[in-house]
């Protein structure tokens, strides 16, 4: 009864509140309702980030003893390796002896390391093995592909091979411990990353953020259950010697050859089989990596595309079972291959298509263009073109053997119409020295049919040359800035100045010289003193930054130099045929460097008092990219062993090579020299 009065009064009361009161009694009923499903949601969140945290933990827990089992696992199959002897430096890299590390690859004592473990060719290797025995290694073979290298070790004890990690099965993401043994031989170390890429370096590597470094070259790279997949090794996608890549260590982008590959071709390398990537001797059209279409330029003819068929002008569309649309392309389907493997290369020639089993080759001979031995006029852009008109014919070179004489026109060479001459030199292209050729020529109001057999370019610095180009007409509306001229790229601080001809004519296609100065003697007025009348006789304009270093070139001025050269040429009209690199002392180490990593726009290379740096690997001649070379040599300099080695070096390579004594020691070129050097640019057109 009373709790039922209770409820009657509390009724009554209710409807005895006046409306306000109601509202604030409903209201405060509400906040407190409100206030405890905060509190409820607030323990529900308290409760599972408890449970988070705990099974975050526990996570952790699995994945810490899931990779100490894993290095368990793999630890038996890598081994530390010792090299004693050999090289100290490879040209300016300094080669220590310190431990290294090598992947057991079968039972019987083979293990497959890194090629730059060994790239100072040890006199001796020394394993310790999984007993901690140490034994005597040989090398066996070389894979120059892949950069690996096969060992031999004599051991009473059969070895622990481990799993190889299925290639198909690898994925971007999924845990890899880059696994090295240096420190320690009776503990391996390790790095813990990701694999952050496949099918890198053109197909040939894993790329992984586990670092990677000199410490674990030649280790395993192994997944969260213990499984290799791949060896660990420095790799670049523009480099092909032992130590491309070497530069990226520790930095979070290693690479590793999956041990598949390895397993696929180790029977060859038991055999003491060297390794070679496959070669299809091709020149492509175009400019970069991922330019279209993918258009034969050149087809060697001591290589394996010529032998099958191929031609110039055929577009390959398809190439060991994978779509080729970009040269970028052609280069991931063949990097997996080597020297005598086949592969399906199918290409498109106007509506016949052409399809082809193709062995690739080791090694194409270097290209050598062939010579004909004249310098064409250069037309004026606006010029009609009735053939290639001869400026001047080289002593005692074919053309003069085959009585063509300046002034002629050269209408068509080896039964190709050639309009210009940007046309002669499209038919020299696939031509070799030696080879004869049929010259259609006209002389006045005659047409002849001479032959002449191609030669080699000539070493040797032309004499006095007869103008380039006629009359010109008068120059109507704005030129650009002429005389000296500053030249500045707003990312950089470097001083840099040109020369640019004050009766320079929009008409005429202008050479540039970029000059490199040694270090320290940076004097842009007495350059353009010295410069002025031999660009303004030659059609050339002047380019000469200063290094960031004054007291050195270093190599990120390449690419400085190189944003300074494109603005010439982005505000002049210049002759692509006559870019030319030039330096003194290390001005012309700078211009090795320069010259051979811009081939798309540099066409030759002058190095005064200056070797081509040890280090540098020169690529090999491109038709495409005519680089001619011009060296001085003293007689009893320091540098002389130097300069002579990269003589040698170059001369193998079959590059057009000029060489020009100036005595015992080393200097800089007189007047004279100079206005013979600056002849040799004028002439780099020739054909």
């Amino acid at each position: 009864m009373r709790r039922r009065h209770r409820q009657l009064v509390s009724i009554a009361g209710r409807h005895a509140q006046t409306p306000r009161q109601r509202w604030v009694s409903m209201l405060t009923q509400r906040e407190q309702g409100t206030r405890h499903c905060l509190l409820m949601l607030a323990f529900a969140v308290l409760l599972a980030c408890v449970r988070a945290t705990a099974a975050d933990e526990t996570l952790r827990a699995r994945e810490e003893r899931a990779m100490q089992a894993a290095l368990a696992r793999v630890a038996p199959s890598v081994v530390r390796i010792e090299t004693v002897g050999g090289l100290e430096r490879i040209g300016r890299m300094l080669i220590g002896t310190g431990s290294t590390t090598g992947v057991v690859v079968s039972e019987d004592g083979f293990i497959v390391s890194s090629a730059f473990n060994f790239v100072q060719k040890p006199s001796s290797i020394l394993v310790t093995l999984p007993d901690g025995s140490r034994g005597a290694a040989r090398l066996v073979a070389t894979d120059h592909s892949r950069m690996l290298v096969l060992l031999k070790v004599e051991a009473e004890l059969k070895l622990t091979v481990p799993e190889a990690a299925p290639k198909d099965a690898m994925r971007v993401g999924q845990w890899a411990l880059a696994v090295g043994r240096t420190f320690d031989a009776d503990q391996p170390n390790v790095s813990v990353g990701i694999i952050s890429a496949l099918n890198r370096i053109w197909s040939k590597a894993i790329q992984t953020d586990a670092k990677v470094s000199p410490n674990n070259y030649g280790g395993a790279l192994v997944d969260i259950s213990g499984r290799v997949m791949g060896v660990l090794v420095p790799m670049s996608p523009d480099g092909a010697e032992e130590v491309a890549g070497v530069e990226w260590y520790d930095s979070g982008i290693g690479f590793a050859v999956p041990l598949e590959d390895v397993l696929r071709v180790l029977p060859k390398l038991e055999q003491g089989q060297d390794l070679r990537a496959g070669l299809l001797g091709v020149n492509l059209k175009g400019r970069g990596i991922y330019s279209a279409p993918v258009e034969i330029a050149l087809a060697r003819a001591t290589g394996p595309a010529y032998k099958a068929g191929f031609r110039p002008g055929d577009k390959l569309v398809e190439v060991a079972g994978l779509p080729i649309e970009r040269p970028a392309e052609l280069k991931h389907a063949l990097g997996p291959y080597y020297a005598g493997d086949t592969v399906r290369v199918i290409a498109e020639r106007g509506d016949a298509r052409i399809d082809r089993q193709v062995e690739l080759a080791e090694k194409i001979d270097p290209y050598e263009a062939p010579f004909l031995g004249i310098l064409p006029m250069r037309l004026a852009d606006d010029a009609p073109a009735d053939g290639a008109e001869v400026r001047f014919v080289y002593p005692d070179s074919p053309a003069q053997a085959a009585g063509i004489l300046a002034g002629d026109r050269i209408r068509a060479l080896g039964g190709q119409a050639t309009k210009d001459a940007k046309a002669v030199a499209a038919a020299l292209l696939p031509m070799s020295p030696d080879e004869t050729v049929k010259v259609e020529v006209v002389r006045g109001e005659q047409t002849l049919l001479l032959e002449a057999t191609l030669g080699r370019l000539p070493e040797s610095l032309p004499g006095e040359l007869p103008p380039s180009h006629g009359s010109l007409p008068p120059v109507e509306g704005e030129r650009p800035p002429l005389g000296t001229v500053p030249v500045k790229v707003p990312e950089f601080g470097n001083a840099c100045m040109a020369y640019v001809p004050e009766d320079y004519h929009p008409n005429v296609q202008y050479g540039v010289v970029v000059w490199l100065h040694a270090p320290g003697r940076y004097k842009p007025d007495e350059l353009v003193e010295l410069w002025k009348p031999l660009c303004d006789e030659h059609d050339f304009i002047l380019l000469a930054p200063e290094s960031s270093d004054p007291a050195a070139w270093r190599p990120p001025d390449v690419r400085i130099v190189r944003r300074m050269l494109d603005e010439v040429i982005k505000s002049y009209h210049v002759d692509p045929a006559r870019v030319v690199v030039h330096g003194h002392e290390g001005g012309g180490a700078l211009a090795y460097l320069f010259g051979m990593t811009n081939p798309d726009v540099v066409r030759a290379i002058a190095a005064v008092d200056a070797p081509l740096p040890r280090l540098a690997q020169p690529p090999e001649p491109d038709p495409l990219n005519r680089l001619a070379i011009y060296t001085t040599l003293a007689t009893k300099s320091p540098l002389t062993d130097a300069v002579t080695a990269g003589i040698e070096r170059l001369r193998a390579l079959k590059y057009p090579l000029s060489v020009h004594e100036v005595g015992e020691q080393g200097r800089y070129l007189t007047s004279d020299e100079l206005a013979q050097l600056v002849r040799w640019f004028d002439s780099l057109d020739r054909l």
